[in-house]
């Protein structure tokens, strides 16, 4: 029990870590979980959508921003999937595209 404040909340897993970084990537307006629902990993008690961890693979499935370079995009989250998870395949699929924000 921790003394006189908050409890440390538990490191992030993997999975949890990759779809932070993807979400902050520009460009990325959301992860995706697939047209079934099928892309994702499960934790004890949560599910990541959009993000599968295999063994030497990283499946990211993203919704774009309308009016991105999308190419680009999955380009910078592949870049950026493949510096946190060294030696995995990664594999980018945008599913869909939003809105901008603020837009009409």
């Amino acid at each position: 029990m921790s003394q006189g404040g908050a409890a440390t909340p538990p490191p992030l897993e993997p999975a949890e870590r990759l779809a932070a970084a993807v979400l902050a990537v520009p460009g990325v307006a959301a992860l995706h979980p697939g047209m079934f629902g099928e892309v994702g990993t499960y934790l004890p008690g949560r599910r990541v959508a959009g993000i599968r961890v295999a063994d030497h693979a990283v499946d990211v499935h993203i919704i774009v921003v309308f009016g991105v370079a999308v190419r680009d995009t999955a380009a910078a989250v592949r870049a950026t999937v493949g510096r946190l998870h060294p030696g995995a395949e990664v594999n980018v699929t945008v599913e869909d595209v939003a809105p901008a924000a603020g837009a009409r």
